[in-house]
């Protein structure tokens, strides 16, 4: 299970990439190996001011649909339209082509709440 060291984690299975006050968002290989085959990825939260652990859009799987949490506190900044038209690009590539969204953060102290690589390999065992 790839776990990319220079990263931060959600108990959710989200990972975060921040740089400055904007934070890169997307869903883990080990939560994308359990999704199974990805057909859709719907987030209509562009935009929009959202709190840590609201929802900001819906994965869609052959077999489930899961909430997609926000990890932090921000403003959706941008969408990863690619994903409209090739949702395969979570599972293919969840660390590069397959993010989900990009946040202007609102309060960077929530940054110390995340999970470094080594205890969200802990998490998923």
């Amino acid at each position: 299970m790839n776990v990319p060291a220079e990263l931060k984690y959600t108990k959710d299975h989200e990972w975060v990439k921040v740089d400055g006050n904007v934070a890169v968002v997307g869903i883990t290989d080990y939560a994308q190996s359990e999704l199974g085959d990805i057909v859709y990825v719907e987030i209509e939260t562009e935009g929009e001011d959202l709190a840590n652990e609201e929802v900001f859009g819906t994965i869609e799987a052959v077999k489930t649909v899961s909430d997609l949490f926000m990890p932090l506190s921000g403003k959706v900044l941008e969408f990863n339209a690619e994903l409209e038209t090739t949702p395969e690009k979570v599972n293919e590539d969840p660390f590069g082509d397959g993010w989900m969204i990009k946040i202007e953060l609102s309060d960077e102290s929530e940054l110390d709440n995340l999970l470094d690589a080594d205890a969200y390999k802990a998490l998923i065992g």
